[in-house]
């Protein structure tokens, strides 16, 4: 972050400041709230939607209003943003006109970060959330009280985030309009690099160019960057830092912290974890996949780099069933399993069939909704090669997010490229065409980042 933004947020929040919070419902807002709150700082906010979380947050005295209104910000010394608040909002409007500051919510968390002895920074086109949450789990196990904020929700702390007392700090860490570069990490890591949010970044050059820019905001000195070396892109990127540097893999030993005698079960898997060629720890895992197992590598780096035990590394995985989202299951219908899944890129979407279909079902069957129009259209391709490989597929329209369909692309586009393939215009015509078909001994996926969740979830209700 540059220095003139955090000099302007130390002069800002401090015990006893005004901070108004816009957006202050969503998933990574609310738990700066708390913190902000904790520290002394008066908190407001305002959101579009009454929600658990504002409850929460106006029984600690927060004023919270739903709606977004100039009137809101009266008394406030700062407003803090969500990347979804845009100039146009009243709010933020009604703010530079008064000439009363707005800082964006990645500035404010990376500020903060700066208060904690240690910030592990994860980040990587896929695997984030579970790492995050992987790495949660170890630092529990450790009686670490880290605070933790998530791209999910994680079933242990039944949210997406966490506010503890320790000197730890874990974040998810998301590359898309560089938000990660307004962090403070002192351990950031990198689990891959892939092509994707090309509504942004140029090109893989670009994309490429702004995690190794993360990589060199932890310190020269004291700070680790951590690197799967099995990705090329990722290896690529923090070539020739003056960082110290730390790898891991699950194909080679070259690694400093590698996977070895790995056996992969129906539903969860067992390794050795060897560091700097010693034996570290066993791990049983209970989420299948090696690309669970690669996450739990890159986890266990971050508690090495912490300090914490073999025990705990061992204690913390094994704990671990799964992130909400994340191949999570939803119950049975017609003697079928039903599972849901956030994959929406080529890369996530290959992991989850690699380990969906060596699990022992009769058919898996897909229901995937693709996520933003620019995503389809760059990857098109690549979608097409992956869903060839169920056994059935189905597609759901687009979900747009952020986007309109300037492009005039439709998931339609997808299915006619693939043999069987069905597409549906709506949700309850995919709900009537799975309740048709499903049958003892299937493995029925909902799959993507936007709401074909619900299919399964209306569908085992």
């Amino acid at each position: 972050m540059k220095e003139s933004v955090m000099n302007e947020l130390k002069k800002y929040i401090k015990p006893g400041s005004h901070g108004h919070l816009v957006g202050i419902g969503g998933v990574s807002m609310s738990p700066l709230a708390i913190v902000l709150h904790d520290a002394g700082v008066k908190i407001s906010g305002s959101d579009i939607n009454d929600s658990d979380a504002v409850k929460s947050m106006r029984a600690m005295g927060m004023d919270i209003k739903i709606g977004h209104s100039a009137e809101n910000i009266a008394g406030a010394d700062y407003l803090i943003r969500t990347a979804a608040a845009h100039d146009d909002n009243p709010e933020i409007k009604a703010a530079r006109d008064a000439g009363i500051p707005v800082f964006e919510r990645a500035e404010a968390w990376g500020f903060i970060m700066r208060n904690y002895e240690n910030a592990l920074c994860i980040s990587g086109t896929h695997g984030k959330t579970t790492t995050t949450s992987m790495a949660t789990h170890i630092l529990m196990s450790a009686r670490r009280d880290p605070t933790v904020m998530i791209g999910g929700v994680l079933p242990m702390i039944k949210s997406g985030y966490r506010v503890g007392k320790g000197d730890t700090i874990i974040l998810e860490s998301c590359e898309y309009f560089n938000s990660f570069l307004s962090f403070s990490p002192t351990i950031a890591v990198i689990l891959n690099i892939d092509t994707d949010h090309l509504d942004f970044f140029k090109d893989i050059e670009d994309i490429k160019s702004s995690f190794r820019q993360f990589a060199l905001l932890v310190p020269e000195k004291t700070g680790h960057v951590i690197v799967n070396a099995d990705d090329k892109n990722a290896v690529d990127a923090i070539a020739g830092i003056e960082r110290d540097v730390i790898t891991f893999s699950a194909t080679t030993k070259n690694a400093d912290v590698y996977a070895d005698n790995i056996e992969c079960h129906d539903k969860h898997s067992s390794f050795d974890i060897y560091y700097k060629g010693e034996l570290f720890t066993h791990v049983v895992l209970n989420v299948p996949g090696r690309h669970n197992i690669v996450d739990a590598l890159a986890a266990t780096c971050g508690a090495i780099c912490l300090g914490v035990s073999p025990e705990a590394v061992t204690d913390g995985l094994l704990s671990f069933s799964g992130a909400g989202r994340r191949f999570e299951f939803k119950g049975t219908y017609a003697g079928a399993d039903v599972y849901d899944d956030y994959a929406h890129h080529p890369g996530e979407l290959k992991a989850l069939l690699d380990s969906a279909l060596n699990l022992g079902y009769n058919r898996v069957i897909v229901a995937f909704q693709p996520h933003t129009y620019t995503r389809t259209k760059a990857l098109f391709d690549d979608f097409v090669a992956q869903l060839k490989r169920p056994d059935r597929v189905m597609l759901a329209e687009i979900y747009a997010a952020r986007e309109k369909n300037t492009i005039g692309i439709s998931s339609k586009d997808i299915a006619d490229k693939i043999d069987g393939a069905k597409y549906f215009k709506t949700f309850d015509e995919l709900e009537n065409e799975l309740r048709s078909i499903a049958q003892p001994g299937d493995l029925i996926i909902t799959v993507g980042a936007g709401d074909v969740y619900k299919v399964g979830e209306k569908l085992v209700k």
